[in-house]
């Protein structure tokens, strides 16, 4: 081969290369500055997705199905004062009732009951029936809209299910109390020591149990030393709060800045006693 045909063929090859290239980089999107799309991570709770423009990590508990399950409550409806069964159902897509549930803080479902005002708050435990269905006693003490929270696991992922009962009659709502740094329940002193810091960060919680200024023991309670609920104002957000089984310490993170109530349970000689506290979170 001379030495025109030598340059054309390495011309030729030359130009292939470039067009492979080229192609495989349309292929990838793969772009200065900007990771590869299937690599992408999933960003955490509070941030902001550039091309979606909204967080991507939602609280629980603002909708009545999620995933492809649906919360179906018998009856909405309830009197004051009155003692009634609540029957409900957690159905799948097709309507069928859901059956399985993995055991999630020594319980297989947790239900949460607080009025709109966040006040009356209730954590309770249904039995489940042989068809599926759960029932639990509840008790609406005062009028007014109530939010319910059916919070469970299937297959290893969490599910926090929602919707409302009401109690007729003439409605008197609380305010949201200001922030304190302590709260006395049945004898006993609670006070909150760490607190949330900002809107979008990890933050620890922290409570400390006294009695007459000296130092409680907790008991274990729902495989922790306590559980912990926290609800954002206004729409009553459900957020996942994560115990440690040797103190009352609790990781969460809460997605906006607010206000948010936290209710505490815990347990001391068999008892288990709720208080409840209001957190200032800022941006």
């Amino acid at each position: 081969m001379n030495a025109a045909a030598r340059l054309a063929a390495f011309a030729i090859g030359l130009a292939l290369i470039f067009a492979g290239a080229a192609f495989a980089g349309s292929r990838i999107d793969v772009h200065p500055g900007r990771q590869n799309a299937t690599r992408d991570r999933e960003p955490a709770m509070g941030e902001m997705r550039a091309d979606a423009g909204m967080a991507p990590q939602a609280v629980r508990g603002l909708a009545v199905s999620d995933n492809g399950l649906t919360l179906r409550l018998a009856r909405t409806t309830a009197t004051p004062g009155q003692p009634f069964q609540l029957a409900f159902r957690i159905v799948d897509r097709r309507g069928q009732t859901l059956r399985d549930f993995d055991v999630e803080h020594t319980k297989r479902m947790h239900f949460i009951v607080v009025r709109r005002d966040m006040t009356g708050f209730q954590h309770l435990h249904p039995t489940q029936g042989p068809d599926g269905s759960w029932t639990v006693a509840v008790t609406l003490r005062d009028a007014g809209s109530y939010r319910v929270f059916a919070d469970f696991s299937v297959d290893g992922k969490p599910h926090t299910l929602a919707d409302d009962l009401t109690a007729d009659g003439t409605v008197r709502s609380r305010e949201l109390p200001a922030p304190v740094a302590s709260a006395d329940v049945d004898g006993l002193r609670v006070s909150l020591t760490e607190g949330a810091s900002r809107a979008g960060a990890e933050s620890r919680l922290a409570f400390d149990v006294t009695r007459d200024g000296k130092p409680v023991a907790v008991e274990q309670y729902l495989g922790a030393k306590g559980h912990l609920v926290a609800l954002r104002q206004g729409d009553l957000a459900f957020l996942h709060v994560h115990p440690d089984e040797s103190s009352l310490r609790f990781m969460a993170e809460f997605p906006t800045a607010g206000r948010y109530r936290l209710f505490l349970q815990f347990k001391t000689d068999g008892r288990v006693h709720t208080v409840a506290f209001t957190q200032e979170v800022s941006r």
